[in-house]
């Protein structure tokens, strides 16, 4: 049995769905019964579990053979980064107490670095947490996922000027559609590493962007001129909170940024596999504007 959290999601409906058509079982974890009815009929095992509730985590991996765990950023709670804690180590726990013989972590690029680099952060401990559990793991990075920007581009839409805390504009950075990341998840998990090591493998998109290559991009896909703005520093938790974040998100997401800009997030040459997508920006971003579109 594979069992897959967050498998309402687009990276986790994704592996649920590449398992699915490869002819294995899966148990698709999810919150609210109400997402499991298409997973349903994919041929899934419905789990309802919620990642702070140590008994619901226990009963969800029970019996299985592999488990791709994605512990998301909850970003309504207050408290972020202590409910994430939380989170990781309620998995932790079962996961000690009843190991699977392989276990894939979505994580991020950079989680390596013992630096203060926000959302990232909280990554590394996911990684450094997990190192611990008896099982064949599997570190899966991911780049910024390219529907990230989805919550940008009703205003960019509207005002014609795309804001950005990627700076400078020009500079290009890896980016990954999520479906992609629940791809690649799907063949690891089928692929399990045999040494008691962690695997730990890179992915991205296609090509690297810059934030003016986005905003053309959006610009082509919705036939509307939008131009890319370079968001001053000194707005950017004023932004943050205007949009309706929590003062400790919003300094997650500066103390982030802060390191991301400088260069420093990338792939770990020595000891990462690399491997690469195959869904292009245009192809999200028409998505995107098209679901827009037809409401």
């Amino acid at each position: 049995m594979f069992v897959i959290f967050g498998a309402s999601g687009k990276a986790g409906r994704a592996t649920a769905a590449a398992l699915r058509c490869a002819g294995q079982p899966v148990r698709a974890v999810v919150r609210d019964a109400r997402h499991g009815a298409s997973l349903a009929e994919m041929g899934c095992e419905i789990a309802l579990a919620d990642l702070t509730e140590p008994a619901s985590v226990a009963a969800a991996i029970r019996g299985a053979r592999a488990v791709q765990l994605l512990c998301p950023v909850p970003i309504n709670d207050k408290h972020p980064e202590s409910m994430m804690r939380k989170m990781i180590d309620v998995a932790l726990d079962a996961l000690r107490e009843n190991p699977p013989a392989a276990l894939l972590a979505i994580s991020d690029y950079g989680a390596e670095l013992p630096l203060n680099t926000g959302i990232t952060r909280l990554f590394h401990h996911l990684e450094q947490r997990l190192k611990v559990v008896a099982t064949r793991l599997t570190l899966l990075r991911s780049a910024e996922h390219m529907q990230n920007w989805a919550a940008f581009i009703p205003a960019a839409l509207a005002s014609g000027v795309l804001p950005s805390l990627h700076l400078p504009l020009e500079r290009r950075f890896p980016t990954v559609a999520a479906q992609d990341v629940g791809i690649a998840s799907a063949a690891l998990l089928l692929d399990a590493p045999r040494s008691g090591a962690p695997r730990i493998v890179s992915l991205e998109g296609p090509q690297r962007v810059s934030v003016n290559e986005i905003a053309a991009t959006l610009s082509e896909v919705s036939g509307r001129a939008i131009t890319p703005y370079a968001l001053p520093r000194e707005s950017w938790t004023p932004t943050l909170l205007k949009a309706g974040l929590s003062d400790e998100h919003a300094r997650l997401i500066t103390d982030l940024y802060d390191v991301h800009n400088t260069g420093k997030i990338d792939v770990e040459a020595e000891r990462s596999e690399r491997r690469f997508g195959v869904t292009r920006l245009r192809e999200v971003f028409a998505s995107i504007v098209s679901k827009r579109e037809d409401k």
